[in-house]
């Protein structure tokens, strides 16, 4: 089963304010865990970045002003969402925290472009929705999210959209029940997630042999039973 976790900084709350994305990242999962392929991408939105945002993510019009637009790099994103379409017809699912939030954007971006929106074929997880129906009246939050799972989310001192979809694509794993401390889950380079056997010293042979008091009794016991087949 494939999977894209999906995350994106943007300049603003609204798209219909004409606020635009400013980096986007993904990474694909299969089977719940990280294959290791990401795409990634900081956008130039072509305006301001507000203060409100700068605040949450730190990127500066002057660093954006050089990046590539979303025209840009739109085919080689909706290649990396759809990469297994040849062996796969159904799209990928897309797993994201607070959809309602990112899909606007990336829609708004693709029609700008005459580029089909993410459509309803499309599976979407939303991991806040999920969160909400395993944690009710809890804080739901990513980094509530990494605190309740154990994970170390020490690096996220700002939102920033490949790092947030890779702890989300570990938070997801705990909301789907894959983490479980006793299968030793451990990260890797590139925060792959794999599998460790723990290894436990061998335990000595138990003896099985009867002891004499024990022969002595079943002895005892068989003598009470009359005419056994098994001792003809």
């Amino acid at each position: 089963m494939r999977e894209v976790v999906l995350d994106t900084e943007t300049t603003g709350l609204d798209p219909n304010d004409g606020h635009r994305i400013v980096e986007i990242g993904a990474l694909e999962l299969i089977n719940h865990l990280p294959s290791g392929r990401v795409f990634h991408a900081y956008l130039n939105p072509d305006r301001d970045i507000p203060a409100e945002a700068l605040a949450v993510h730190g990127l500066t019009s002057a660093f954006l002003r050089d990046q590539p637009s979303f025209a840009d790099v739109a085919k080689d994103f909706l290649a990396f969402l759809d990469s297994d379409r040849d062996a796969n017809p159904a799209p990928a699912g897309l797993v994201i925290h607070n959809a309602d939030f990112d899909l606007p954007f990336i829609n708004s971006e693709l029609v700008r472009l005459g580029l089909p929106a993410l459509g309803p074929e499309r599976s979407i997880i939303d991991t806040l929705s999920l969160a909400r129906t395993r944690f009710p009246g809890a804080p739901n939050s990513l980094d509530a999210l990494c605190r309740r799972f154990a994970i170390d989310g020490s690096a996220r001192l700002r939102h920033g959209a490949l790092l947030d979809a890779e702890l989300l694509a570990e938070c997801y794993l705990g909301l789907v029940g894959g983490r479980q401390p006793d299968l030793g889950l451990v990260v890797v380079s590139a925060r792959r997630t794999v599998l460790r056997i723990r290894e436990r010293p061998p335990r000595p042979a138990r003896p099985h042999a009867p002891t004499p008091e024990e022969l002595a009794a079943h002895a005892a016991f068989l003598a009470l039973i009359k005419d056994a087949v098994w001792l003809a």
